[in-house]
């Protein structure tokens, strides 16, 4: 049987497309517009797919994000709500247990927290309570994490209340391609999804195919992003692991480590929940040492659960204790100070340095 680790993602066999045809389909898109094509997608393969949250019709959301969406399909399916997320979750729910296919976007990470018990009590556990015969495909879109300038409320990292959620499927993409393909594949699975954005990297660019990247999506012998990490970087010294906004400050890290000397594995998680601890772990045991990276503060974090997963796994592989660099146990700060409290080049270097380098 083919491992999970030896399957491609559908980035990956969407990039392979794209060199085989010269990368002639190939465009510059951000972030933000890679999901707003796969929401789009969505909708058009499926009439049971309906958009709905504050101010995400007309407007197109905050992010703008679903910019377009109400013009093209109409206010039937992808609509306003009043600032109410208990009840649009609520809603979402009730919807589901009816055939619908509904995404809901809650406005900033920490505006959600009004809907945390709809998603405990119901969304994470309606599958289970029913034996099966209830299902919930919601996926749950949640602008997230800092890096904007942004106030509290605005900038929370809030993954560890979801991860804890027996019932729930958790993922973080960090690339352009992932945003896409990994949106489509949360909007088709029967599961209820928690789909985070790192707010920050919406208006991140690189050039993808989108019509490659659904072409490979469709592919049965292409793995789905759920439940799947990647090697965004090669490395022979130790392993950086890292998922969502961390990633792109881990690869700046190691591109840096590389101009003196040193060699740097980066993986991305990408998926919370399923965690593909084989891809992990398998890389940690090649150099021997590892770092965690993250946003949200340490104390019971999903920080703390990868690097337990990897002490477990690597124990007999690890040459040095698996180190944090993550947001500081303090509420999130003031515009102006948030660049002290995220994870930056330089905590990165240092942890990497304190990985016990003498014989």
């Amino acid at each position: 049987m083919t491992s999970v680790a030896d399957q491609q993602t559908p980035a990956q066999a969407a990039a392979g497309k794209v060199a085989d045809d010269g990368g002639k389909a190939a465009a510059p898109a951000t972030f933000g517009k890679a999901l707003t094509a796969a929401l789009s997608d969505a909708m058009e393969a499926d009439e049971r797919v309906v958009v709905f949250g504050e101010d995400v019709g007309p407007l197109g959301g905050v992010f703008r994000i679903t910019d377009g969406l109400t013009q093209r399909f109409g206010e039937q399916r992808c609509f306003d709500t009043p600032l109410a997320e208990a009840g649009i979750m609520g809603m979402a729910v009730g919807m589901a247990m009816n055939g619908m296919r509904p995404v809901v976007e809650m406005q900033f990470d920490a505006f959600a927290y009004p809907a945390f018990e709809q998603v405990v009590s119901h969304v994470a556990k309606m599958h289970n309570r029913t034996k099966g015969k209830v299902k919930l495909p919601i996926v749950i879109r949640i602008p997230y994490a800092g890096g904007i300038g942004g106030v509290e409320h605005h900038c929370d990292s809030s993954e560890s209340y979801y991860v804890h959620t027996p019932g729930l499927t958790v993922l973080a993409p960090a690339t352009v391609a992932d945003a896409y393909t990994m949106l489509r594949d949360a909007i088709d699975s029967d599961d209820p999804v928690v789909f985070l954005e790192p707010k920050k990297m919406y208006w991140s660019k690189d050039t993808v195919d989108l019509k490659a990247l659904e072409a490979a999506r469709r592919d049965p012998e292409v793995a789905s992003g759920i439940g799947k990490a990647v090697v965004a970087r090669e490395g022979t010294d130790a392993t950086l692991i890292a998922y969502g906004p961390s990633v792109p400050t881990a690869l700046a890290a190691a591109e840096v480590a590389a101009q003196e000397g040193r060699s740097l594995q980066v993986v991305d998680v990408r998926s919370l929940v399923p965690f593909d601890d084989e891809t992990v772990a398998a890389a940690v045991r090649t150099t021997g040492r590892a770092v965690v990276i993250a946003e949200a503060p340490g104390f019971a974090s999903v920080a703390s659960e990868i690097v337990a997963r990897v002490q477990e796994r690597c124990f007999h592989s690890l040459a040095a204790p698996v180190r944090r660099v993550v947001g500081f146990d303090t509420p999130f700060p003031a515009p102006k100070l948030e660049h002290y409290y995220l994870p930056s080049v330089d905590r990165i270097l240092d942890a990497v340095d304190d990985l016990q380098w003498e014989d």
